[in-house]
C-alpha cells in the first residue's frame, strides 16, 4: 500500500511539534552538585558593593561515571518563594525552558568534579529580593542533566537578601546638573541675541 506523500510531510511536522512541545523537566534532574556560598542565613548584601564566593563540586556518593555527560556548569541565582509570591514574572514551572526561579547569571565554565570557585561581585541592576544559588549541569546538547543548589529541596533554607541600589546615581545627577547649566546659559544667550537684533532694528 502506497502511503500518500502530503500524509508523511503530515507526520513530520507533527513529529518536529511535539518534539519541540516538550523539555527538560526540573524534576527529572538529579541532586549531583554540592553547592555552597559565602553568605549566612538571611544576611543583607549591597547590590553593586557586596560579594558572594560561590563553590560547587560532584558530590562522590554517586556512583563513578554518573557525571560522565556533564560538560558544562552554568551558576545561576535563583528567587525564594517569599519574592515570587504574586509575581508571575518569577513563576516556578518544571518544564525548565518556562521557568522564571533563576534568572540571573553568576557565571558559566566548564565542567570539572571538585575545586570549583567563583567570587561574583552582585550587580548593580539585581532587584531587591530574597535569594539562594543553583548550579546546573549541562551536557554537549546544552541540555540541563543534573543541579545543586545553596538551600533544601523546599527553598526554605540557607537564604540571603539583596539589596537593591536605590535613589539616583552620582553620575546621573552631575549630568543632570551640567545639562541644565547648559539649557540656562543658551536660553540666557538666545534672549541676549534677540534683544541684540531688536536694537540692530531699531536703528534701521
Amino acid at each position: 500500500m502506497k502511503i500518500p506523500a502530503g500524509f508523511l510531510v503530515v507526520c513530520l511536522m507533527f513529529s518536529c511539534f511535539v518534539a519541540t512541545s516538550y523539555g527538560v523537566l526540573f524534576s527529572s534532574l538529579k541532586d549531583t552538585l554540592i553547592v555552597t556560598a559565602t553568605h549566612t542565613q538571611d544576611q543583607v548584601l549591597k547590590a553593586g558593593e557586596e560579594q558572594i564566593t560561590v563553590t560547587w563540586r560532584f558530590n562522590q556518593t554517586y556512583p563513578a561515571g554518573t557525571d560522565s555527560a556533564y560538560k558544562t556548569v552554568k551558576v545561576k541565582l535563583c528567587y525564594a518563594p517569599i519574592s515570587q509570591k504574586d509575581r508571575k514574572w518569577r513563576k516556578t514551572v518544571d518544564l525548565l525552558k518556562k521557568d522564571k526561579t533563576c534568572p540571573h547569571k553568576i557565571v558559566a565554565r566548564p565542567y570539572t568534579a571538585s575545586n570549583n570557585s567563583f567570587t561574583w561581585t552582585i550587580e548593580r541592576d539585581i532587584p531587591s529580593a530574597v535569594y539562594f544559588v543553583r548550579a546546573f549541569a549541562l551536557n554537549a546538547q546544552e541540555e540541563q542533566v543534573a543541579y545543586g543548589q545553596t538551600t533544601d529541596a523546599h527553598k526554605s533554607s540557607n537564604l540571603f537578601t539583596v539589596q537593591a541600589i536605590t535613589g539616583r546615581h552620582v553620575g546621573l545627577d552631575v549630568a543632570s546638573i551640567c545639562f541644565s547649566a547648559f539649557s540656562v546659559v543658551s536660553l540666557a544667550g538666545f534672549f541676549y541675541m534677540e534683544k541684540r537684533k531688536g536694537k540692530v532694528a531699531q536703528q534701521k
